[in-house]
């Protein structure tokens, strides 16, 4: 593995409504393969471990991972212009999104989880159009808002309207605005020093941080937990935080960023049928109906022009 096995190179070309993927939308799909266990695993893990050990420990593990990995390849620091923008998106998909998770999963069951989620696709598109320039066609920006609407409608369903909102459909919402900021932004770094490097360094450089917390939190919560806590944590910690990074961020730099984000509108539906069959979490005919429409949204979504700047 080398500085250039996954650094990417901007296509001029848009993307089309041609019949066959583009590589960054495979990349994405298997990105978000990856990532659509996240949610169910998570609610596994802090079902048994406390959620700051949850959210802290898995990004020290794959700290570790990312370390070993950077000195394998003997891979390089990256220029000091960069280092403000690594820091960002270490804030996003190293701190936020998997903090504000873990403490939303206590209480809120992975599939519901999953359809908020779902709002991450617009979301990063829109970080995307001010930060990379990108200017996707009418059509996908329909697509995007009915997306995210669909899932808006299911929250609100779900939950009894505005005011039946609870503090884990807030903390949900705060983990798509850090992935949002997070994804978009590693995209753009992925085109400049590969796709892995992004999230390895993004993990170094909040792993003094997530030791510190680690460690607070494990000094007063007994670290017992049955053999599948013990999985679903390793799962996150591994692939949520670490290899599936390496795929999702390949696609992005592909990009265009905003076109490959949207493969992530097909995340609740996975997400939601891992739910039923790993944790027995019912399917209602309301989730099911909020799933298809967002995933609906994403077929076209996927298919309409993005051009860059």
């Amino acid at each position: 593995m080398t500085h250039d096995d996954s650094a990417t190179v901007s296509s001029a070309r848009p993307l089309s409504g041609a019949r066959t993927l583009s590589p960054g939308l495979v990349w994405g799909f298997v990105g978000v393969l990856a990532f659509s266990f996240t949610l169910p695993f998570t609610r596994v893990a802090v079902a048994t471990l406390d959620p700051l050990v949850v959210g802290a420990g898995r990004a020290v593990v794959a700290a570790i991972l990312a370390g070993i990995v950077l000195l394998v390849t003997r891979t390089g620091l990256p220029p000091r212009r960069l280092w403000l923008r690594i820091v960002v998106v270490s804030a996003g998909v190293v701190v936020g999104f998997p903090f504000l998770t873990s403490f939303a999963l206590q209480t809120s069951p992975a599939s519901h989880g999953a359809v908020v989620i779902g709002l991450l696709p617009a979301a990063t598109a829109a970080v995307a159009v001010l930060r990379g320039k990108e200017r996707p066609s009418p059509l996908f920006w329909v697509a995007s808002l009915a997306g995210a609407a669909a899932v808006i409608g299911f929250t609100l369903a779900s939950s009894g309207g505005f005011g039946g909102v609870q503090v884990s459909d807030l903390l949900l919402l705060g983990a798509v605005v850090a992935a949002a900021v997070g994804y978009a932004e590693g995209g753009l770094l992925a085109r400049e020093i590969g796709s892995w490097q992004v999230i390895c360094w993004a993990l170094l450089v909040a792993s003094p941080v997530m030791l510190v917390l680690t460690v607070l939190s494990a000094a007063t919560h007994p670290l017992a937990a049955p053999l599948d806590g013990w999985l679903a944590f390793a799962y996150v910690s591994v692939v949520s935080m670490f290899l599936g990074f390496f795929a999702w961020y390949r696609g992005l730099g592909i990009g265009p960023i905003a076109s490959v984000s949207q493969m992530q509108l097909v995340q609740p539906v996975l997400t939601i049928a891992w739910a039923a069959l790993l944790l027995g979490e019912p399917l209602t005919v309301l989730t099911v109906v909020g799933a298809l429409a967002v995933i609906a949204c994403a077929a076209l979504a996927v298919r309409a022009r993005v051009r860059r700047q």
